[in-house]
């Protein structure tokens, strides 16, 4: 069966995709395992809780997306777990960020150097403010490689010129001796992605890595990861607050709001079988090819304040199908299937049946059908 679009999100859908997954992770192994991870900042005006019980695994080869609006806790996940973070007034807590069974919160500061931009690379958002201005791209791509490799200068030249040329820069000799403003938006990240794969790490992560780049160019840039995912068979932590950007890029997706993961699944049971709210509102903000013929759906109201975390669910003042146990208690996470988890009261088996927004009740009958079954609302 060929791509079916919905929202101008492609995705390929195959009957019994979920138990293909669960089969595919089952034989694959736990590259990282994060286990109620909470990070908050002292601030003159209190504490701040920016992440709030954190927990999810990646497995060998996969990509994981964090999803979800500014301030969800996606960026900062990340950094806790590769401790770049600013210690001064910072507190991380969590029961374990295990690294191929290595806890990297029981590291020193030697061993994370040794960890970070080998074994764990990150490409950020911004590469104009990433990138050293004052030192060429040639010498920033060759630094990791001296630093982490024991390359030589003339082979660390070589081999920079060589993964330019791997990420799409045309006339990399050339180009090894400029400066980043000398590159336009896409071109910087590029020489950002080649400083990331320098030393083959095992997990890249993508802090919303096209975020600044025109429509054309993320295009490109996700290509371009996606190629270079399995090239160097590696693991993928995306981070992203549009879901229209993960859509063929993720097997599976963790959509975050106030802190926490509110729903992770597959790309197919979140794009098409979604259960928590905020992943409905979410979805249907998304334009489509006929946006112009009716209003655009936007969520009502704004993330609360991580200064003073609401009692109950943190998305309760947004929902419109809140209960009153929403405003005094937060839900767990249900379990929807064996790779499908939801935090909303909606799921708990006491909770009135509702019907879910036209859009995604759509969504819902393609997945039931194509997984062979009858959609339940």
């Amino acid at each position: 069966m060929g791509p079916v679009r919905l929202n101008a999100c492609p995705i390929l859908l195959k009957k019994d995709v979920t138990k293909e997954r669960l089969m595919c992770m089952e034989n694959q192994k736990k590259i990282l395992s994060v286990e109620e991870l909470s990070v908050s900042f002292q601030t003159s005006e209190g504490v701040i809780h920016a992440v709030r019980g954190v927990t999810f695994d990646l497995y060998e080869g996969e990509t994981l997306a964090l999803v979800g609006e500014s301030g969800s806790g996606k960026s900062v996940s990340t950094k806790a777990i590769t401790q770049i973070l600013p210690q001064r007034h910072t507190t991380i807590k969590s029961n374990g960020i295990l690294f191929e069974g290595e806890n990297l919160l029981d590291q020193k500061e030697s061993r994370m150097n040794q960890i970070r931009g080998k074994e764990i690379a990150m490409i950020f958002q911004d590469p104009m403010t990433s990138l050293n201005p004052v030192l060429t791209v040639g010498l920033q791509i060759m630094e990791p490689l001296i630093v982490h490799q024991n390359y030589k200068k003339k082979e660390a030249k070589e081999k920079a010129i060589e993964l330019m040329e791997r990420v799409g820069i045309v006339k990399a000799k050339e180009r090894f001796k400029q400066y980043p403003h000398q590159f336009s938006g896409g071109m910087r990240q590029r020489v950002m992605i080649a400083m990331a794969l320098a030393c083959h790490p095992k997990i890249m992560i993508a802090d919303e890595p096209t975020t600044a780049l025109d429509v054309t160019i993320q295009a490109q840039i996700i290509e371009l990861l996606k190629e270079l995912k399995t090239e160097f068979q590696m693991s993928t932590i995306f981070i992203t607050h549009d879901l229209g950007v993960v859509a063929n890029i993720a097997d599976r997706v963790a959509v975050m709001y106030a802190g926490k993961i509110v729903e992770i699944g597959t790309a197919n049971e979140i794009f098409y079988n979604p259960k928590h709210p905020y992943t409905w509102g979410l979805l249907a903000s998304m334009p489509d090819m006929e946006t112009d013929d009716h209003d655009l759906y936007t969520i009502p109201g704004s993330p609360p304040n991580l200064l003073h975390v609401p009692k109950g669910d943190p998305f309760a003042s947004r929902n419109e199908f809140a209960m009153e146990i929403d405003l005094v208690e937060e839900p767990p996470m249900f379990r929807i299937s064996d790779t499908h988890f939801a935090s909303t009261w909606l799921l708990d088996d006491r909770a009135p049946k509702i019907e879910p927004p036209q859009e995604i009740v759509e969504r819902q009958k393609l997945f039931a059908q194509l997984q062979g079954n009858e959609v339940v609302l």
